[in-house]
């Protein structure tokens, strides 16, 4: 176990010489400084548990060293002890409104020198407990989160940024289901490392996509993929996100058919987006919970996604309203879908009108 580190900082040579003498005595490693620039400089290149911070010294005085420690995040919770030859009680306020986390006076009272700064030693031990465990859930729920939202969202999460996921809350969204046609009758008859294979490179491609469009994916169902838009990141424009991710996959999806083909397999791409309003939240019970997404829109997304034929992207009528100054899109009617009372009328979205260079 390494020793307690202990900065001295006095430009008087003699008070120096007699704390860290007590100090090493007591089984701690001392650093000393002759002046308040040069505490200043061994407090960030020593890395000390404490200082024992003389008040008064030419050129910068204990009290502006102390306010530099604290105003550097990095050193704004180290424990500082004030020693001054003043009169106690005016220098006690000026120390602690300085920061200080402790008083000593001259001359120095050795058992309580050193039982001042074992008690400011646990403290400080305690602080980095909580401070070590606090970043250890946080990662904890970090990890949680990478599941199914981008690092880059993931991060702005923790960092207090964009809303918890995990917080259930009504919000508009858009909803994308991503189904594989041909799937089945190819994971039958090919060999599990090329299903796998295949599964992997098509998951890939969905994963940077949906990162570059800010979306979510709420999971993954083997060739089954259902994303979000608009949660936990707001988007401007969720719907045009969501069409604009579809067709760049799409594409991809055509130039990865090209290396499938020559295996002997082909295998399209089915697309059902929908937009509307959702309840969003865990789903699940302690110990094993996911973020989830409750309403018709999924329902809508979902079965428009299982009507849509390979390469079709098929859109409700109200994602249509949002995206239609911007794709090129043809109505296939009103749809039968299945668990829909009334029939859906739907739009097969065929390309951008103004494209830009592909992701």
């Amino acid at each position: 176990m390494s020793l307690a580190r202990i900065l001295v900082v006095d430009d008087v040579a003699q008070n120096v010489k007699l704390l860290e003498q007590l100090l090493t005595l007591s089984d701690y490693e001392v650093i000393t400084a002759a002046s308040g620039a040069e505490g200043l400089a061994k407090v960030a290149s020593g890395n000390p548990d404490l200082v024992l911070l003389d008040v008064v010294m030419p050129q910068m005085s204990g009290y502006e060293v102390c306010r530099a420690i604290r105003a550097n995040p990095a050193t704004q919770l180290l424990p500082v002890v004030m020693v001054t030859a003043l009169d106690p009680s005016e220098e006690r306020v000026k120390g602690i409104d300085a920061g200080a986390d402790d008083f000593l006076s001259k001359p120095i009272n050795q058992p309580e020198l050193l039982a001042r700064v074992r008690s400011l030693l646990r403290i400080r031990a305690l602080n980095e407990e909580v401070a070590r465990q606090k970043a250890e859930l946080a990662e904890v729920k970090l990890s949680r989160l990478r599941r199914f939202l981008s690092p880059k969202v993931a991060e702005l999460i923790i960092a207090g940024q964009l809303e918890d996921p995990l917080a259930t809350r009504r919000k508009e969204v858009t909803i994308m289901f991503v189904d594989l046609r041909g799937f089945t009758a190819f994971s039958e008859t090919a060999a599990p490392e090329d299903v796998l294979g295949v599964l992997r490179e098509y998951h890939a491609e969905i994963g940077r996509l949906v990162e570059h469009y800010d979306g979510t994916i709420e999971h993954f169902a083997g060739d089954g993929v259902m994303l979000i838009f608009n949660d936990p990141q707001p988007l401007p424009d969720p719907g045009f996100s969501a069409v604009s991710m579809a067709l760049d996959l799409r594409a991809a999806l055509e130039r990865m058919n090209e290396g499938w083909s020559k295996l002997g397999y082909k295998l399209g791409c089915g697309m059902g987006i929908a937009q509307g309003f959702a309840t969003i939240g865990t789903i699940g019970f302690p110990g094993r919970n996911d973020y989830g997404v409750i309403g018709a829109v999924n329902n809508l997304a979902a079965r428009l996604c299982s009507h849509a034929e390979a390469g079709q992207i098929l859109i409700s009528q109200r994602v249509f309203g949002r995206v239609d100054p911007h794709v090129v899109a043809e109505s296939v009617g009103h749809l039968p879908l299945k668990g829909i009372s009334a029939p859906v009328t739907a739009y097969n979205v065929v390309a951008m009108r103004e494209r830009e260079a592909a992701v």
